[in-house]
Order: structure tokens, then sequence, then C-alpha cells
């Protein structure tokens, strides 16, 4: 993931180029991430419409070769060449946004090593000074290399600018990076849990709100608000408050990018849903079967 995560930095870095706001650079940055979702996205909306189609099918193939697995087996691998689809049709589409998201979280939560492209041996011996000075605390973010912290004490400590020199950024560039993580009275290099009742809630608040809020919308749209019970209501509330409390714990900066993700990621479901809902892409589907057929059986009526 560290690859990726330094490959989509180069695309943050570029978009933090053009702005010199990180904040500004993570939205333009989660965008261009949306875009190439996209496509894969529609890939596999079209796979689970293809494979919604064939349930009704191979229900009654279950039940009419229930006795016979070699039998259930060749028929079942029969329908899927005559439809045209595969189980394993959603599996690549499914890993590909996985590992992308996952690329594009390493780029945003490690800014030294995978935006700025400073040398790792550089940022570790900075990490090191930071936790050597007294009352200097980054346990709550150590699973994030603690880069965040190092860019937020850079302007307060010589002994940590001083790690950096000779770095392919120059001091002042990088200072210029750390002063670039404010947002209208927010710093996003701080860590809303510091700062106790104060404005740095509404990051994780936000998380939270957007999340269930995205969440729910969607389930109305699809329809299937009335079927959510038991396990599906905790889905509903608690991968968000597990979000929300990270977003409590480390620097605003990854709460920001969640944010940002899931606004975005709320539009783009309405997009996929006005041109790629369920029983448009089953008409679809079913219209390009026929199709298929039918310029099957014309190509065999030619040969006769």
């Amino acid at each position: 993931m560290e690859i990726i995560g330094s490959l989509f930095g180069y695309v943050l870095w570029f978009a933090y180029e053009l702005v010199h706001s990180y904040p500004f650079a993570i939205i333009i940055f989660t965008i261009l991430a949306k875009l190439v979702l996209f496509p894969p996205s529609v890939k596999q909306q079209k796979s689970m419409a293809g494979n919604a189609r064939l349930q009704r099918k191979m229900t009654e193939l279950r039940e009419k070769y229930a006795n016979n697995r070699e039998k259930l087996n060749e028929e079942t691998q029969k329908l899927y060449e005559k439809e045209g689809t595969s189980p394993y049709g959603g599996c690549l589409t499914s890993i590909i946004p996985m590992i992308i998201m996952l690329g594009v979280f390493y780029a945003v939560a490690y800014p030294l090593t995978n935006t700025l492209h400073i040398d790792k041996n550089m940022v570790e011996s900075a990490k090191d000074v930071l936790v050597s000075i007294p009352g200097i605390n980054i346990s709550a973010t150590a699973m994030y290399g603690g880069q965040i912290d190092i860019l937020r004490y850079f302007g307060s400590f010589e002994c940590i600018r001083a790690c950096f020199e000779g770095s392919s950024h120059s001091i002042a560039e990088i200072s210029e990076f750390c002063s670039s993580f404010n947002l209208t009275g927010f710093n996003l290099l701080e860590i809303p849990k510091e700062h106790g009742f104060s404005i740095y809630l509404l990051i994780p608040v936000l998380c939270f709100a957007t999340s269930v809020g995205s969440q729910y919308l969607m389930t109305k749209l699809n329809g299937t608000a009335a079927n959510q019970q038991g396990c599906m209501k905790v889905m509903l509330f608690g991968l968000p408050l597990i979000s929300a409390y990270f977003a409590f714990t480390v620097p605003s900066a990854v709460g920001f990018y969640w944010i940002c993700s899931t606004v975005l990621g709320f539009g783009q479901s309405l997009i996929m849903h006005y041109f790629f809902g369920p029983d448009m892409m089953v008409a679809r589907s079913e219209a390009a079967r026929v199709a298929r057929l039918e310029s099957e059986e014309s190509r065999v009526a030619r040969f006769k």
C-alpha cells in the first residue's frame, strides 16, 4: 500500500501545487480518485444487475438438480455462457476500488513520505527527535507514523527542522506546506481530542452525520430502508460511530478526507442510481441478451 500511496502522493502534490492549500488539494484529489473509481463502479453495478437477473433461474436449477451436484454445475455453467455473465464478474471491480481507496488514505495520512516524497530516514530521524522532546506525545497517531505530528511541531523546534537539511524540499517549502493545513479557523494538523469542546468537534460530528445521512438516503432511494433490521441497523450507526471516534483521536486532516470522500461518494452514488440503477441495468442487460441471442440465431440461419 505504501507504493500505491506514494504514487497517489504525486497526484496530491500536483493538486497542492495548483492551489497551495492542503484542504483544497484533498478535495481536488478526492474528486480525481472518484473519477478513477467510476468506471469499475459502473462495471460492478452491471455485474450485480446481471447476477440479480440470474437468481430466479439459478433457484430453479438448484431445485431441479438438488440431488445431482455434477449436473447442477454443468447446467449452471451453460446458463452463465448463455446469459453472457460470470459469478466472478464483480470480484475484480470490487477489489480495485478498495486498493485505490487504501492508496488514497496512505497518501493523505503520510504527507511527508508520500506527498512531499522526503527520504524516509529523515522522517524517522525527525520522529525520534520529536518523541525525545519532553511533553510531546505522538502515541495517538503512531499508526500514521507520526508524520502529521512532525508537521504540527515543525515550526516550533529547530531540532526537528534540522533533520530535513538537504532534503528534496527546502525548509521554507516544508514550512509553507505546514501553513497550508489551515482552513477557515481549522488547523487540520490538530487532533480534536486534544481541544475538548471546541470547533474541532465539528470534524468527528460531520464524519458521523455525513456517513449516516448518505447511507440512509441511499437505502431510501433503493427502497430497502423498510427492510433494514437487526444487524443492518447496527451497521447504519455502528460504522459511522467508529469513523467518528477515529476522527476524534487522529489529526483533523484524516477526518477531513473521510468527510470529503463520504460526500463525494454519495454524489457518485446518486449519479450511479440515476443512470445505472438496478431496474435500468436489468432492463439494459435483458435487451443486450435478447440482441445477442437474435444475432446468434440469424448467424445460424445463414449457414443452414
